[in-house]
């Protein structure tokens, strides 16, 4: 099997970032190398992000969650704890990611209608956002409930992983409309 060879990509174009264009990517040097983006000079702010996911399941699946009857345990337990481990752990996971001294990371794990219902909000005062330990978190999450759930239903689906709201730092607010 030949492996693929990393070539540098070219970054966006000096004007671009000149004028401020918010599609500039930030993870290039100047030759266009992948590179950890120095927040050194950046103020330290309060910063919290939240992402949602959803793993959809049949009903019989859904029902066993709910009352408790997994083999392995506690469904919604589980992934909670695996969600705010992994948040602990994003950058271990993702290159670049700058580890954070996280201050809160609290997820909300819900059983109803046919899925699993995850969001999970991170928090942090520092240099950068916390929007990948947000998305780690509610994707491990998710992951975790269909590891304990696959002897039963193995066409679970993870569906609709996203950035539903960030705030702090010099881009200030969003929120998915």
């Amino acid at each position: 099997m030949q492996r693929a060879r990393s070539r540098p990509v070219t970054p966006p174009s000096s004007a671009a970032a000149r004028e401020g264009d918010v599609r500039s990517f930030t993870h290039f040097d100047s030759s266009g190398n992948a590179a950890m983006v120095d927040v050194s000079a950046k103020p330290v702010t309060d910063r919290t992000a939240t992402a949602q996911v959803r793993v959809l399941m049949q009903p019989t699946t859904l029902a066993m969650i709910r009352e408790g009857t997994a083999k392995k345990g506690d469904v919604l337990g589980a992934a909670r704890i695996a969600g705010i481990m992994a948040a602990k752990r994003t950058s271990e996971l993702i290159p670049l990611c700058h580890p954070l001294p996280i201050s809160a990371v609290r997820l909300e794990l819900s059983a109803d209608g046919d899925a699993v219902e995850i969001a999970a909000t991170v928090r942090t005062t520092g240099q950068t956002g916390v929007e990948m330990e947000a998305l780690t978190a509610a994707s491990v999450a998710a992951l975790t409930v269909y590891d304990m759930c696959k002897s039963v239903d193995r066409g679970m689906r993870i569906d609709a992983l996203r950035l539903v709201h960030k705030a702090g730092g010099k881009s200030g607010e969003f929120t998915q409309p």
